[in-house]
């Protein structure tokens, strides 16, 4: 296959990156730690650590776990909000060989369990405010080692001001009880008095099981090896180095991290890819509050902004944006959903720097493709394949199609996971015989190399950059008893870019609106809720008996018209 998309790359693009520049993430951290000693690392809510205390800290906690017998390979689950434990904890486990499943700290009980059942994570490491959903299930989960953090754990004596705050005043911490859990603060003192052994580790060792749904409405862990991040790190710089090279006056990148670390994107494109420049990242624990975080922001000079539209929109409307000083912004990414226009264009008027939208998955890494850092305009596509990474346009027998037609997107790389956690089934799936992923996007490639994506071949809803699967919400509101059908879909929405609706038909009539979104409350995480709520006698159905939610879709009546969107969910994504 011709690389079309090479001619349009930037000057000073490699068309390849080196995949075995480091061994392993523990290398890539130690070379930084080595480097950077002095420099702040990480910020949050006004307290820095530096490279050195990074590297001293995650020391100390992985000595802590590899003195309770974990076996090298064991699954750690971190589900936190973005704290400065966070990527103490993140390079703990990757150090002493272990490997990091990422838990939405918002996961109600049900979906938090199937998360720690499948994955068989041994220990996790929790904030305070989400021991309570812990509480609900441990007792059905392999947990061992529970610590449990709290926000001021590593602010010093403005710590206590904080959990006071957090606890006592804004009532954010639920009560609990977890039996022998370990606080953060005492794993810290009991392993500066072990022995941390570094982990011996290759390119091909797990370092994450990333939960996503896939192509399916089950969440399933996409095994990324160490290789995998490794070069989806080193191809994300390689592709940003020319908006670096204009402003070489810039000593120290500053980061905003306001993406949640345990989604991908934050994870590769806001810690890793901070460490590996020897970059600050400002972590925002709570980007909803676009006040607290603007207040957060100021007297930072921004460098990179990775963000999804929803996020960017927010800001824009917020009257304290003039506030923050993007004089020195080198590069604001985009991901997880699609940008829409009027947001790119109202973004570069008020900073002057275009928005840079690119693509990926939980399975690739996940950057895959993205608009060259050079631009000045919105494109409306995803971009260019990056560095090592080839995509291809396929029919549904794998045919190549040609320039301009549309076809299935699929994507080959070195940041290809190595398949989905114990489910060869579905690996067999979604992998093709010459090393292809199969997205579930229908895209088409131009004469440039460019990608548009133009439809989605899977039902995946995308509510504020997170994939929302129909079947899972199905799933749990046919438990209802009150429910007879029921089918989600994906709409429009303003704010989230899509919301999830809910045509059912009733069991019981006397069943509304408020006792359906009640119900879903219960059982699933905020961006999950519907938004809308409909109820009709039938639902359309192929001659088999297959529920038509494309049908359903290009019928859907636009939320501010239907009146079930007084019965809004509270936004928790």
């Amino acid at each position: 296959m011709e690389k079309v998309w090479l001619k349009s790359y930037p000057p000073g693009v490699p068309a390849e990156i080196d995949p075995s520049a480091y061994g392993s993430v523990g290398e890539l951290l130690e070379e930084s730690f080595r480097q950077y000693r002095a420099s702040p690392a990480f910020a949050c809510m006004g307290k820095a650590i530096t490279y050195g205390e990074l590297d001293a800290l995650s020391r100390k906690v992985a000595a802590w776990f590899q003195s309770k017998g974990l076996a090298r390979g064991a699954r750690i689950a971190i589900m936190m909000p973005n704290v400065l434990q966070y990527p103490v904890v993140l390079a703990a486990v990757l150090r002493a060989g272990y490997v990091v499943v990422n838990v939405n700290p918002l996961y109600t009980p049900r979906e938090l369990e199937h998360q720690l059942k499948d994955s068989g994570a041994e220990a996790i490491v929790l904030l305070e405010n989400f021991a309570v959903t812990l509480q609900a299930v441990v007792r059905n989960t392999a947990i061992k080692h529970v610590v449990v953090a709290s926000m001021g754990d590593l602010m010093g004596a403005k710590g206590f001001i904080v959990n006071f705050v957090v606890r006592r005043v804004k009532k954010m911490v639920p009560a609990w009880s977890l039996p022998g859990h370990v606080k953060f603060n005492d794993i810290v003192a009991e392993g500066g008095r072990l022995t941390f052994a570094p982990a011996a580790l290759t390119r091909d060792d797990v370092a994450f099981l990333q939960y996503t749904g896939g192509t399916t409405g089950v969440a399933k862990g996409a095994t990324l090896t160490h290789g995998n991040i490794v070069a989806n790190v080193l191809q994300s710089a390689a592709w940003h180095e020319p908006a670096h090279a204009l402003h070489q006056d810039v000593t120290q990148i500053v980061n905003v991290i306001a993406l949640p670390l345990y989604h991908i994107y934050a994870l590769t494109v806001c810690a890793f890819l901070t460490i590996r420049t020897g970059g600050l990242g400002v972590l925002i624990p709570n980007p909803r509050d676009i006040g607290g975080m603007i207040k957060q922001l100021k007297g930072y000079k921004i460098n990179t902004f990775p963000a999804v539209n929803t996020l960017y929109n927010a800001m824009l409307n917020h009257p304290d944006f003039g506030k923050l000083d993007f004089s020195k912004l080198l590069v604001a990414n985009a991901g997880g959903m699609a940008l829409q226009e009027a947001v790119a264009k109202r973004w570069y008027e008020r900073t002057h720097v275009p928005v840079i939208e690119g693509y990926g998955l939980s399975e690739t890494s996940p950057s895959a493709c993205c608009n060259p850092v050079t631009a000045t305009e919105f494109s409306g596509t995803i971009g260019l394949p990056i560095p090592s990474t080839e995509l291809s346009i396929r029919d549904d027998d794998g045919n190549e199609m040609p320039i301009g037609q549309p076809g299935e997107i699929c994507i080959r790389g070195p940041q290809v996971m190595a398949g989905y956690w114990n489910r060869p089934d579905e690996t067999a799936k979604v992998m093709t015989a010459d090393g292809f992923f199969k997205t579930g996007d229908i895209g088409i490639m131009d004469e440039r190399g460019y990608f548009k994506i133009i439809d989605r071949k899977k039902d995946m809803i995308l509510v504020s950059g997170f994939n929302v699967y129909p079947n899972e919400i199905e799933d749990v509101v046919a438990k209802h008893p009150g429910v007879l059908e029921v089918a989600a879909v994906g709409v429009p929405d303003e704010h989230s870019g899509e919301a999830v609706k809910l045509v059912i038909v009733k069991r019981d009539p006397a069943l509304t609106q408020a006792d359906v979104v009640a119900f879903c409350k219960e059982q699933l995480t905020g961006y999950k809720r519907p938004k809308i709520v409909e109820f009709r006698t039938e639902l359309p159905k192929t001659n088999v008996g297959k529920i038509l939610r494309r049908e359903l879709r290009d019928a859907a009546v636009p939320p501010a018209a239907c009146p079930a969107a007084a019965v809004a969910h509270e936004r928790s994504a």
